[in-house]
């Protein structure tokens, strides 16, 4: 966690009230809402900075939290301000294409190479597909609890994932994954 977090997260107040110390449940969590936000973002410092703006809009709202919804709440709040950063970023990223790296096309690909594949892929889907995608399968959440963070229908969830999955198994790079088994458990 960078300085600038500790100090957001930390005090503001000489120390947090109520069921949960705040800077306690993001040094907990840290990692694995950087980890949903770089997959999300598919950049690191990007979902690094997501996740600070995050956690900086939640921690005025932190003491009317109930702890079995904390993290709920923080993963809706990190969806939503990533929409919002998608919204924002959307002519910018329209007028500035990039070419994406390609990792070689040996049979030998490393497990690196492998996530930066899936994270490449997951960017190329729609802002909302990816969000499913990474709550449904990454974050192993069930499509009730998707549909309530992203607040739409479970039907929508359903479909969303289902076009989102059609499109990943449609690229070619992703046929080694099919045939050595990965990916197919779902």
């Amino acid at each position: 966690m960078q300085d600038g977090t500790a100090a957001a997260a930390g005090g503001r107040r000489g120390g947090d009230e109520g069921w949960g110390d705040f800077s306690t449940f993001v040094a907990a969590r840290w990692t694995a809402l950087v980890r949903t936000a770089y997959l999300l973002t598919g950049d690191f410092h990007e979902a690094e900075d997501l996740v600070q703006v995050t956690l900086v809009k939640v921690y005025p709202h932190w003491r009317g939290l109930r702890e079995e919804t904390a993290d709920a709440y923080v993963r809706r709040a990190l969806v939503n301000n990533n929409r919002s950063r998608h919204r924002r970023r959307r002519v910018a990223h329209l007028l500035m294409p990039f070419v994406p790296d390609r990792p070689a096309a040996d049979a030998g690909r490393s497990d690196v190479a492998e996530r930066d594949l899936l994270v490449s892929l997951l960017a190329r889907l729609p802002e909302r597909q990816r969000a499913v995608v990474v709550l449904r399968y990454w974050e192993d959440l069930s499509a009730e609890e998707v549909a309530d963070l992203l607040g739409c229908s479970v039907g929508t969830v359903k479909s969303q994932a289902s076009r989102a999955l059609a499109k990943l198994r449609e690229h070619p790079e992703l046929e080694e994954f099919a045939l050595t088994g990965l990916g197919a458990e779902r």
